[in-house]
């Protein structure tokens, strides 16, 4: 495949032409899909759906949901007639996988969370839970790389070594050693 194969337009098509792929192995679940019609009704429907040349969906079936739930007439999607059966098969895959193996610069991540809250914006939106968005948002007033040096952290109610334990540390070695 070379990089021509590219998309060049996003078309609209009527909701009830698409159809799902019965192998989908992506799970949505109610409460996700209700974020996804949440997050369209507020910055649009921005990430098309992606189909083949027969209305089949290779990616956006969560999308498609949330459009049924807002009771969408039409969505914007992109056709990829460039992939063959198994491409489109491990894309289905891809799609998801490649999103979940990214990381998030917490101090980062923090600070954007924080200016959006300033601005009165509902960070619901941006999908975390209550909890891990309290998390991170509590975590503001920490200031990384600002521990003191001499301080001792506590221990831990139960150890990470036992006796006899042999710690691998690049050229190094530490054993615990036994009574």
């Amino acid at each position: 495949m070379t990089l021509q194969a590219m998309v060049k337009h996003i078309e609209l098509w009527l909701l009830d032409k698409l159809i799902p792929y019965a192998r989908n192995p992506r799970t949505h679940s109610d409460e996700q899909v209700a974020q996804i019609a949440a997050s369209i009704r507020e910055f649009g429907f921005n990430n098309p759906i992606l189909v083949d040349t027969n209305a089949g969906i290779i990616a956006g079936h969560g999308r498609l949901l949330a459009a049924r739930k807002l009771q969408l007439k039409e969505v914007p999607v992109i056709v990829l007639d460039h992939l063959n059966e198994a491409q489109k098969r491990a894309y289905i895959i891809a799609d998801n996988q490649l999103a979940l193996n990214a990381g998030w610069d917490g101090d980062l991540l923090r600070v954007e969370l924080a200016a959006l809250q300033e601005v009165d914006f509902d960070v619901s939106l941006v999908g975390f839970d209550d909890n891990e968005l309290a998390g991170l948002l509590a975590a503001e007033d920490a200031v990384p790389g600002l521990t003191d040096e001499d301080a001792v952290p506590e221990l831990p109610q139960t150890p990470v070594s036992a006796l006899g334990d042999l710690w691998t540390m690049a050229d190094h070695k530490l054993l615990v050693p036994q009574p």
